[in-house]
């Protein structure tokens, strides 16, 4: 009588496995808090801290002139929205030394003789001084200076000429800004820092998880067991996607009802996508985990080989086009440069698959391929 072969159950145990995941994860108290209460806390002090807006860039006036224009100058310069004058002074030197002392951003100078250059017609120069050790800050202070200080010229130069009869057409610019009106800054960064707080959780988390099963000797005693390698890995990653789809939910809770960020396309879209994204996480996460011997070794290399590399190169802190070309066609393999394409598209325009296809397609096809090695890598060190 011949004997029966067994069947293959390649998913025989993951129930199993998926409990016994959950179970520990549950009994580890330091791990819940910062699972679930470190990715709001991140968003809230990235939401407030990492905004690049310029609300008031501080002024220090050299008036040398003294004349009406001048005056008129420093009173512009003080009603401007992005600007206010914090001191008045006579000496440049003095001025100077408030910005070494960091009183203020940018001096602006008014020479003598700028006030009968304008009413003769004549052209006039006023210096800015700026601040360069923040390159943000002084490049929108200047802008904002040269603004003030050209509205003004012009509208002294129309008066002059409309007190002598002289009609002065105007062409008024109408800006129309799309997505993001107010053009808030906080608008743009913080799905961004929804990318970031994703990557870097369940890459971290599931490279630390995998090596301390391996530290305290429980994956070889799982490997023994019945429960097939594919089971076995499953089991140990889907709850690290149940872990990441929370997080998401909570950042997106506190994004569009505490910041309030608008979630203008698909929730659903949005977690698809989201979906796509955390198989690159996992897939790196894993990859650590082969190649780490320690919890320890494994955070510091998803940090230094993976996460920061990501951030540099996908467009989150340096745009992609200021870079050489070299680095930006290393960022096509980035698969963070797709998902803040993803993210900021579904909260700001509210596009769908339709203009997100070609992300969608490079996310899928880069996070199988990450996954794929990860997981034959994974398979080698059991076997």
């Amino acid at each position: 009588m011949s004997r029966r072969r067994p069947r293959w159950r390649p998913l025989a145990g993951l129930p199993q496995m998926m409990r016994k995941e959950m179970l520990q994860l549950r009994q580890d108290r330091k791990m819940l808090p910062l699972t679930f209460v470190a990715p709001v806390l991140q968003l809230l002090v990235f939401g407030y801290a990492a905004v690049l807006d310029v609300t008031e860039a501080r002024v220090a006036m050299v008036d040398r002139d003294r004349s009406p224009a001048s005056r008129q100058l420093a009173a512009r310069l003080e009603a401007a929205d992005n600007m206010t004058v914090t001191a008045s002074v006579e000496d440049e030197r003095e001025a100077l030394r408030r910005i070494e002392r960091g009183d203020n951003d940018l001096i602006v100078t008014v020479p003598r003789g700028y006030g009968r250059a304008l009413v003769a017609g004549r052209s006039a120069t006023v210096h800015a001084t700026i601040d360069g050790s923040d390159a943000v800050a002084a490049g929108l202070g200047a802008a904002y200076a040269a603004a003030v200080v050209a509205q003004t010229a012009s509208e002294l130069a129309m008066a002059r000429l409309a007190s002598a009869g002289v009609s002065v057409p105007t062409v008024n610019v109408r800006p129309k800004v799309l997505y993001n009106p107010a053009l808030i800054m906080r608008n743009f960064m913080v799905p961004a820092i929804l990318a970031l707080i994703l990557v870097i959780f369940t890459s971290v988390l599931t490279a630390v998880a995998l090596v301390r099963e391996k530290e305290v000797g429980t994956l070889e005693q799982l490997i023994v067991t019945p429960i097939s390698a594919t089971a076995l890995l499953l089991g140990k990653l889907l709850p690290f996607v149940l872990i990441g789809l929370i997080q998401s939910t909570l950042v997106v809770v506190v994004a569009t009802w505490w910041f309030e960020v608008p979630l203008r396309g698909s929730l659903l879209l949005l977690y698809a996508l989201m979906s796509l994204f955390i198989l690159n996480t996992l897939a790196i996460g894993l990859f650590v985990s082969t190649i780490s011997r320690t919890q320890q070794q494994a955070m510091l290399t998803t940090i230094f080989f993976f996460l920061l590399p990501m951030m540099f190169l996908s467009g989150f802190v340096f745009p992609i086009e200021n870079m050489p070309p070299f680095f930006q066609k290393v960022s096509y393999i980035i698969p963070l440069r797709y998902f803040l394409t993803i993210v900021r598209g579904v909260f700001l325009k509210g596009v769908g698959i339709r203009e997100l296809w070609f992300e969608a397609t490079m996310l899928a096809a880069i996070g199988m391929l990450l996954f794929g090695g990860a997981v034959l890598r994974f398979r080698k060190r059991l076997d």
